[in-house]
Formats: C-alpha cells, sequence, structure tokens
C-alpha cells in the first residue's frame, strides 16, 4: 500500500529533521522544504496527503502562502506550527485556510495525534459510502445528516434542532479546528451579531448528551472547539 506523503515546511534544520524523523517512523512518506518558494514547487510537482506549515519562513508568511495553495486548489488539510499565540493569529491562519494549528513549543506526541486525526478525517469524507448515505460513524456515535437523527451506541439521542444542527457541524468538519464565528454561522447564521454563549451552552448540553464521546469535542482555548474522530 502507498505511504500518505507529508511536507513538512519549517525552515529550522533541527525541527525540521526531528519532524521528518518522527512522521518517518509513523509510516509516512515525508519531504522538507525550508521556504515557501520549495513548498510552492513541491506542491505543484507531488501529490501531498498533510502539510505542516511553519509561519515564519525566510521568503514569506505561512499565512500568505497557505492562501496560496489554496487559491490553487490544493485540498490537502494543513496545521499551522507557529510560536505566535495570540487569538486573532489562530483565526487569521484558520481563516487562511489551515485545518489545525500548534503553537510552540509543542509537544510531539500531540503533533502526531492531529496529523492521524487530520488524515482520519479526510479519508473519512471521502468515503463514498458515508457521502451517499449522509451518514458519519466515529466510535459509538453515528450522524444521519439526512434523516436528522444522532445515536449513541446505538441509542438514539434526544436533541433538540439546534443540538443536532452543531453535531452535524462538527462532525462534518471532523479534526479541523473551527473558530466560534465559523460555527455562529454555519448552525445560527451567517449574519448574527452578538455574544457566542449560546454556542457554549449547546456545547455544554450536547456533551453531557454524548456520555463518555462527549470528550470528543475538544475546546480550543480562544479559538473555538474541534470534534477529534
Amino acid at each position: 500500500m502507498e505511504r500518505l506523503h507529508v511536507l513538512v515546511v519549517e525552515d529550522d534544520d533541527a525541527i525540521a529533521r526531528g519532524l521528518a524523523a518522527a512522521l518517518e517512523r509513523e509510516g509516512y512518506s515525508v519531504e522538507v522544504a525550508p521556504n515557501a518558494a520549495t513548498a510552492l514547487d513541491c506542491l505543484r510537482l507531488h501529490d501531498v496527503s498533510l502539510v505542516i506549515l511553519d509561519l515564519a519562513l525566510p521568503d514569506g508568511d505561512g499565512v500568505d502562502l497557505c492562501r496560496q495553495v489554496r487559491a490553487e486548489g490544493c485540498t490537502a488539510p494543513i496545521i499551522m506550527l507557529t510560536a505566535r499565540r495570540e487569538e486573532a493569529d489562530f483565526v487569521v491562519g484558520l481563516d487562511a485556510g489551515a485545518n489545525d494549528y500548534i503553537a510552540k513549543p509543542f509537544r510531539l506526541a500531540e503533533l502526531l495525534a492531529r496529523v492521524r486525526a487530520q488524515l482520519r478525517a479526510v479519508q473519512g469524507v471521502e468515503d463514498p459510502s458515508s457521502a451517499s448515505s449522509g451518514r458519519v460513524e466515529y466510535g459509538d456515535i453515528s450522524v444521519d445528516i439526512l434523516a436528522r437523527r444522532a445515536y449513541v451506541a446505538g441509542a438514539e439521542l434526544d436533541l433538540r434542532p439546534k443540538e443536532f444542527d452543531l453535531l452535524a457541524v462538527l462532525v462534518s468538519h471532523a479534526g479541523n479546528a473551527l473558530t466560534r464565528e465559523r460555527i455562529m454561522e454555519l448552525v445560527w447564521d451567517e449574519h448574527w451579531f452578538g455574544s457566542t454563549k449560546t454556542l457554549d451552552m449547546h456545547v455544554s448540553s450536547l456533551r453531557k448528551k454524548l456520555g463518555p464521546e462527549g470528550t470528543r469535542i475538544a475546546t480550543l482555548r480562544h479559538v473555538g472547539y474541534r470534534f477529534d474522530p
């Protein structure tokens, strides 16, 4: 079976070599690009399954590179590495097309877990059987989006309309970080304004109804939420 190909865009040679070695031990094929120009060449020439992208590059900003590769049609998941910790920086990165972010310094085990989650999410989306039926399954959670029914361990959940909409959005973007504002637009109204406290209340209620599986809804401090597949 062909190995999944990961592109690491990082100008710090020590970090790049460490990441490449760890990813190769996980069974991935790895290519390293030390700058934006080399990264673009790699993405144009090769079929890349996932990109790990540092924001601080010697020949440009990682956010600009992210926007460019998305504009050129690249759909591979992008995980951003950043030393920036301001909420605005995370939001800008996600809006530029990144699927997830991790702040430096980071734990290698956490980054590898994020890589696995992103790749599982992509493989799940591309599964023709789940796409045609509108049914998504992760662990004991099963969501039939077309029928608007959700189950945990085979037992149907009693969800309010917005609770179901919230769950459907989260599982449809499984493995991806979603900002609070983006969730509000998708679940409530694209023209919403005001507090996002109602989102927190719905997440809390949904977690309780999901039971142990509720821990799959991860809180991203200062950003939003992510459903971990």
